[in-house]
């Protein structure tokens, strides 16, 4: 079969389960041919053999039952970087980009910060924090020892030394001395009746990084209260967040004592992302 021939065909198979059916498809083939998009639009006459049609085929089909595009690819492209991605790991997300811009605008006036990531998952706000700072020392924390295992391919894959990552349950393996100029985590906040959490890409994501109790409010009300002894003085808190749960995390920012408190939207226009200054050393 040919590749114009092929496409065609996993785009009317996948059109009815995705809305980028024909774009899936040819991401799906291009890694089952090992070559860059413009190989297809070039040569779409060109013959898949029959191992390269059956690889695809299965791909198109386990597209079909609703994994992530990003699984079966095996990568996710985020802040200019390609990072690998797995069944252990969140899909990192357009939207959470927004975090890591925050963080630098925070982060123009500081000398050689010091920088600590919550449930780093592939690494992605770390790494991207690295790549535009590498005068920074970035600490990046994660509880799953699988998820930690794809950040360090990314850290050694993308060159960027000034990451250390450690196996931690949120804030446990720290050493109590250590001080941050900013902390920031996209912690779990889906609750966990949430029907979202049975649709679409998030079926597949491991459940204890997306839902974090009843109202789904459970992790970050513990960031927002264990964090301050681990900031300097007038050190940042930036917190990802769902888009009803804004008010809650604001409100929960000022009863702590936190100031310059914003809130901040993502690229459709939801709250995402909100922060605050803690002005005192803890000792």
């Amino acid at each position: 079969m040919q590749i114009r021939s092929a496409l065609q065909q996993a785009t009317q198979a996948l059109a009815s389960s995705s809305d980028s059916a024909r774009l899936d498809a040819e991401l799906l083939l291009c890694k089952v041919l090992a070559k860059h998009r413009s190989y297809l639009f070039t040569w779409p006459e060109q013959e898949l053999n029959s191992e390269h049609y059956a690889e695809f085929h299965s791909l198109v089909n386990q597209r079909l039952q609703g994994t992530p595009v990003a699984y079966l690819l095996g990568y996710r492209e985020f802040w200019g970087m390609e990072l690998e991605v797995s069944a252990a790991t969140l899909i990192p997300r357009p939207d959470t980009e927004l975090i890591v811009q925050l963080a630098l605008e925070r982060l123009e006036s500081y000398s050689a910060p010091k920088l600590l990531d919550l449930g780093t998952g592939t690494g992605a706000i770390a790494l991207a924090l690295a790549k535009e700072r590498p005068d920074a020392e970035i600490i990046a924390l994660d509880k799953s020892a699988e998820a930690l295992a794809v950040a360090e391919r990314n850290q050694l894959k993308l060159r960027l030394n000034n990451v250390r990552l450690m196996h931690s349950d949120w804030l446990s393996a720290l050493d109590q001395a250590s001080r941050f100029d900013l902390i920031i985590s996209n912690p779990p906040y889906i609750a966990e009746s949430d029907p979202h959490l049975e649709q679409g890409d998030l079926r597949f994501e491991p459940r204890l990084a997306l839902s974090a109790g009843v109202d789904g409010l459970k992790d970050l009300s513990y960031l927002i209260q264990t964090a301050p002894p681990y900031l300097k003085d007038l050190g940042w808190l930036l917190l990802e967040h769902g888009y009803d749960q804004s008010l809650v995390v604001t409100q929960l920012l000022k009863n702590t004592g936190y100031t310059e408190i914003g809130c901040y939207q993502d690229l459709g226009g939801n709250d995402r992302v909100s922060l605050g200054r803690f002005p005192h050393t803890i000792v």
